[in-house]
C-alpha cells in the first residue's frame, strides 16, 4: 500500500506532466508564428511613430518553456558522451528531420524522460526492488527517446526501399519519353509520396540554390542506409561525372532494382517456415495433443 506521501509525490508528478507535454507541443509548433508577429509588430511601431521605448512583454513560452528546454537539453547533453550526439545527428536525417525535432530538443526529451522514469520508479516500485528498479526506469526514460528515433528512421529506410523500383520505372519511362532528367526527377517526385519523393524533391531545391547533381546525389547517398539506394546515386554520379547517356544507365538500375525485389520476396517467403515453426510448437501442437489424445487418457482414466 502507498503512503500518503507517496501519493500526493505521484499526484504533483502526474500534473507536472500534463501541464508540460501540451504547452511544450504549443511552444515548439509557434515558435515561428510568433517571431513574425513580433517583426511585424515591430515594423508597424517604427512606421506609425510609437513613443514607447519599453520593450514588449515576452509570452509565458518565451520567458519559462524555452529557459527550462534549455537546461533540460543541457543536462542530456552532459549526460551522452559526444560522439553519440553526432550519431543523434545522423540518426536524425536517417529518420527524416521530422518538423521541430533537433539534436537539442532530443536531448532534452532525454533528460525529461530520465527525470520522470526516476520518479516513476521511486514511487511505484515496492521497497525490496526499489534499489534496482530505480537506476533501470531513470535509464530507460533515458534511451526511450533514441530508441524511438531510431525505430523511424528505419520504418523511413524500409519504406524507400520498397518505392524505389516503381520510382526508377517511372524515372526510366520519364526521361526515354524525351523529358530531362531534372524534369523527369520532378515529375516523379510529384507523382509518388512518401519518403523517397522527399529525397527527390531535397535533390532538386540543392540543385537550386548552387549544388552540382553530383554533390547533391552524394548527399542524398549519405542519408540512407539502403545499398540500392546508393548504388544507384554512384551511378547517376559516375553518369553526369562521364557523359554517359543517363537513360541507359536508369534502364540497367531499373532492371536491378526488379531483380533485388525478387530476390528479397523469395528470401522471405523461405523465412516463412523457420518462424512458424515455434509459434507451431509453442500454440498449435499443445492444442492438438488436448484435442486428440484428450477424450482417450479420460476414457483410461475412468476405467483404472
Amino acid at each position: 500500500m502507498m503512503t500518503g506521501d507517496r501519493m500526493l509525490l505521484l499526484g504533483l508528478g502526474l500534473v507536472f506532466l500534463a501541464v508540460l507535454m501540451p504547452v511544450s507541443v504549443v511552444a515548439l509548433t509557434s515558435r515561428d508564428r510568433r517571431q513574425v508577429n513580433r517583426s511585424l509588430e515591430g515594423i508597424a511601431h517604427t512606421r506609425f511613430g510609437a513613443t514607447s521605448l519599453a520593450p514588449p512583454e515576452l509570452p509565458f513560452t518565451d520567458r519559462v518553456l524555452k529557459p527550462l528546454l534549455h537546461r533540460c537539453s543541457r543536462l542530456g547533453g552532459r549526460l551522452t558522451p559526444s560522439g553519440a550526439i553526432e550519431k543523434m545527428a545522423k540518426r536524425l536525417d536517417l529518420a527524416g528531420n521530422p518538423v521541430n525535432l533537433d539534436v537539442e530538443r532530443i536531448l532534452a526529451f532525454k533528460a525529461v524522460g530520465l527525470v520522470l522514469g526516476v520518479l516513476a520508479a521511486a514511487l511505484l516500485a515496492p521497497d525490496g526492488i526499489r534499489l534496482v528498479a530505480v537506476p533501470l526506469a531513470g535509464a530507460l526514460g533515458l534511451f526511450v527517446p533514441d530508441l524511438l528515433l531510431t525505430n523511424r528512421g528505419q520504418k523511413r529506410q524500409l519504406d524507400m526501399r520498397k518505392s524505389l523500383p516503381d520510382a526508377l520505372d517511372l524515372l526510366t519511362i520519364s526521361v526515354e519519353a524525351g523529358l530531362g532528367f531534372d524534369a523527369a526527377l520532378l515529375q516523379v517526385a510529384r507523382r509518388t509520396s512518401g519518403p523517397l519523393a522527399g529525397e527527390f524533391f531535397r535533390v532538386l531545391q540543392e540543385m537550386q540554390i548552387g549544388k552540382s547533381r553530383a554533390e547533391a546525389f552524394r548527399g542524398m547517398a549519405e542519408r540512407t542506409t539502403v545499398a540500392e539506394f546508393a548504388r544507384f546515386s554512384s551511378a547517376i554520379v559516375q553518369a553526369d561525372t562521364l557523359g554517359i547517356p543517363i537513360a541507359n544507365v536508369l534502364r540497367e538500375q531499373a532492371a536491378e532494382m526488379r531483380l533485388k525485389r525478387s530476390q528479397r520476396a523469395e528470401e522471405q517467403a523461405h523465412k516463412v517456415p523457420v518462424k512458424i515453426l515455434f509459434p507451431m510448437v509453442l500454440f498449435l501442437l499443445p492444442a492438438i495433443f488436448v484435442i486428440i489424445i484428450g477424450p482417450g487418457a479420460l476414457t483410461i482414466a475412468e476405467t483404472f
